[in-house]
């Protein structure tokens, strides 16, 4: 089985290392996935493409350049877009940060649920068993308290964490959800776009799978690129958007 691995990256030269290491390490292990990296470099004023080059080691990589910084929303969709443009319809496509604060390992799990018959499985925080090491206390109390709103007023079946970005998606399924999509940009920027893209997903019909997600922000070099106020008006904006277009049910009832 082919994996596309799809890292946006803006300014993760002192990360990026460790984390294609580690997805060495996976790909080397695990005779029966073909591992392929596609990293994003949006922008970066630092030599995150040439740092991601030079450490692909035995991975096939390929490192794809916004000249300019089209933030979160515009690299994540370019990645993906690039992603499901080469996968077959049987491959699964893996998002994840590139700032080394998710653990390549848990991909394992999550290609088993897309195995196992989903179309996108979410890494959670909300599921038994996940540990968050090295996160603020204030974003913790933040990103529980949109959880709880999001699955009150726009639930999803299956579906706890909304936001995190770490999630693998069955290729076909990928495909025509972005063919859905068109040429028309996701709305909100920053962390906001993952709300928005999953109820784009759940609006077509997906089956949503979570594994517990070991986020290890201690291991991220650097401050966080997440502003806290923006982010919560912009993932705000995403719920009210939703329930004024679809103000007769949730998302994926």
């Amino acid at each position: 089985m082919r994996v596309w691995v799809v890292l946006p990256a803006y300014n993760e030269a002192a990360n990026l290392p460790a984390l294609l290491a580690h997805l060495g390490e996976i790909a080397a292990e695990s005779f029966q996935l073909d591992v392929r990296v596609l990293v994003v470099d949006d922008g970066s004023t630092d030599d995150t493409a040439a740092v991601a080059a030079r450490s692909a080691g035995s991975l096939s990589l390929e490192v794809i350049r916004n000249e300019k910084n089209l933030g979160l929303a515009g690299t994540f969709l370019r990645g993906m877009t690039a992603a499901a443009a080469q996968a077959r319809a049987g491959d699964v496509v893996v998002c994840m940060d590139a700032d080394n604060s998710h653990v390549p390992g848990q991909m394992l799990a999550m290609i088993r649920g897309i195995q196992e018959g989903r179309d996108v499985v979410i890494a959670s925080r909300y599921q038994p068993g996940a540990v968050v090491r090295g996160v603020p206390w204030s974003r913790r109390v933040l990103s529980s308290g949109m959880s709880v709103l999001f699955r009150l007023v726009c639930p999803i079946q299956g579906v706890r964490d909304y936001s995190c970005g770490y999630r693998a998606y069955r290729a076909k399924f990928l495909q025509d959800a972005l063919a859905a999509l068109g040429d028309r940009p996701l709305a909100e920027e920053g962390f906001a776009c993952m709300v928005e893209m999953l109820l784009h997903l759940a609006r077509r019909g997906a089956i949503f799978g979570e594994v517990p997600l070991v986020l290890r922000y201690d291991r991220k070099v650097g401050a966080s690129k997440m502003k806290v106020g923006r982010t919560v008006v912009r993932t705000l904006a995403v719920l009210v958007r939703e329930r004024l277009s679809s103000p007769e049910r949730g998302a994926g009832r």
